[in-house]
């Protein structure tokens, strides 16, 4: 074996870019199919050119047909990841997931209001309201959302519930595209800096028009609707990918454009997994032929 063989990783030559990209945190459940949760954030993190992060809420079994169980993470110890990385590491920005109980919930705004993160700190919080699996499977306490509605929102710098949660918070039922913007208010009302209401439970619509909402002004974002059944975690990469673009410093309105444009090309490219519902794709970002 020659020197340059044997010389360890981490130690000789210099990297040509020893420059540390901008970083995000996934306070979120894991998913052992791969395809949503904190997998589906740290792999849009990735594409997007960010360092992901992740304080795990809880551990699911699930795979492309359902979630069959869930473990949830003690608070204490969802709350000690999220310091353990901001404290050391620092973060740009951060996004949410599943929170099952208020006693995460609580813990998990503790932790981000002693790291300055949320409305009146110096990281944007984006909170991802999951409250069902892709099959309906609860994975939220009751007590939950209303910890969600009373506590979490008014620290989000956004919040990107869709249609199904939506249902679950306010009790609405959004049937068409007119009723976006109520829907859009209804949670705003609840504190958060902006709304972005995701449509794509909307089959009957021929588009996906998703919309932002920052309390006064409402921004429609059209994008196409694909004839796929594969969209698992597309809820998950949108949030994401605008997270993402939050930790590179775009405003809150750029972030949505970028990560609407970034969700809408991993529709385009999802692929069939397993026997049931298979994962949008973020793999068009990058380079397959390579190692």
């Amino acid at each position: 074996m020659s020197r340059m063989d044997s010389t360890p990783v981490g130690h000789g030559i210099r990297p040509a870019n020893d420059t540390a990209p901008p970083t995000a945190l996934s306070i979120a459940g894991s998913d052992s199919g791969g395809s949503a949760g904190m997998h589906a954030d740290l792999r849009a993190f990735f594409s997007c050119g960010v360092h992901g992060m992740t304080a795990v809420t809880a551990v699911t079994v699930q795979n492309t047909l359902g979630v069959t169980d869930m473990v949830e993470i003690p608070p204490e110890t969802v709350a000690a990841q999220i310091e353990s990385v901001s404290s050391d590491i620092g973060v740009n920005a951060v996004k949410t997931g599943v929170l099952p109980s208020a006693a995460c919930i609580e813990a998990v705004l503790r932790a981000c209001d002693r790291q300055g993160i949320g409305r009146g700190g110096r990281t944007p919080l984006v909170i991802d309201p999951v409250a069902a699996s892709r099959n309906g499977e609860p994975l939220l306490h009751r007590d939950a959302l209303e910890a969600l509605r009373t506590e979490a929102f008014p620290r989000a710098s956004l919040v990107t519930p869709n249609l199904d949660e939506v249902r679950l918070l306010t009790g609405m039922e959004v049937r068409d595209r007119q009723q976006l913007w109520e829907a859009a208010k209804a949670i705003h009302d609840f504190g958060p800096e902006y709304v972005l209401i995701k449509s794509g439970h909307l089959p009957e619509d021929p588009e996906c028009v998703d919309l932002l909402f920052d309390g006064s002004e409402a921004t429609p974002l059209p994008g196409p609707r694909y004839a796929t059944v594969h969209t698992h975690g597309a809820g998950d990469v949108f949030a994401s990918a605008t997270t993402a673009a939050l930790a590179k410093g775009s405003p809150v309105e750029r972030a949505v454009r970028l990560g609407k444009r970034f969700v809408t090309r991993s529709v385009e490219h999802a692929y069939p997994l397993g026997s049931g519902i298979g994962p949008v794709s973020t793999f068009w970002r990058t380079s397959s032929r390579s190692i």
